[in-house]
């Protein structure tokens, strides 16, 4: 059974996916304009034109296209291209691109953490290694090195675990599984 394709652009694409999804635009059909979407990222960018579907827009990137693809969240603008030279933006919007796990042989490592889970980890990793030094700040030579206070790190950790618990947490409920555990509900 084939996939339903969406009507709407994706908030989550893999990198390595074939990507396809549709848009209808009655003020632009795709009789007379051509849809366009660039994506934008710290990692660098692409484009995608769709193709006409009647007056409706598919939209189909090629695995091996989106393979090439770096995972990041994205900020993509989509337009409308037609006439002589006129261009209007239609939509805009974020995406995150997810890594491509086959890219690799299965054994081979390869971090899929998100941001703040790699921040967290590493805010641990201080506070687990601080409880062994003594002091914060120490001068050589002339050369000084203050380390962050210790308060701070608890704050930035306390900051992070709340970041990964709410994401865990939106992934729990896109799985469709249960988050109400530990959660007293009332109604009043």
């Amino acid at each position: 059974m084939a996939a339903d394709i969406p009507t709407t652009e994706p908030t989550t694409l893999r990198a390595g996916d074939t990507w396809k999804w549709t848009q209808s635009l009655s003020d632009y059909p795709a009789s007379a304009w051509t849809l366009k979407y660039r994506f934008k990222s710290l990692q660098g960018g692409f484009e995608i034109t769709a193709t006409a579907s009647g007056d409706d827009f598919a939209i189909t990137v090629a695995a091996a296209t989106s393979a090439v693809y770096k995972a990041a969240t994205y900020t993509w603008v989509s337009w409308v291209e037609g006439g002589t030279s006129e261009k209007y933006t239609v939509a805009t919007g974020t995406c995150e691109v997810l890594p491509d796990l086959r890219s690799t042989t299965a054994t081979a490592l390869q971090d899929v953490r998100s941001h703040a889970r790699k921040v967290l980890d590493a805010i641990e990793a201080v506070i687990e290694q601080r409880a062994t030094l003594d002091q914060d700040a120490y001068e050589i030579n002339g050369r000084s090195l203050k380390r962050t206070p210790l308060a701070d790190l608890i704050k930035l950790r306390q900051r992070y675990r709340a970041e990964v618990a709410a994401a865990d947490r939106a992934d729990k409920i896109a799985r469709g599984l249960d988050v109400s555990a530990g959660r007293i509900q009332f109604r009043l």
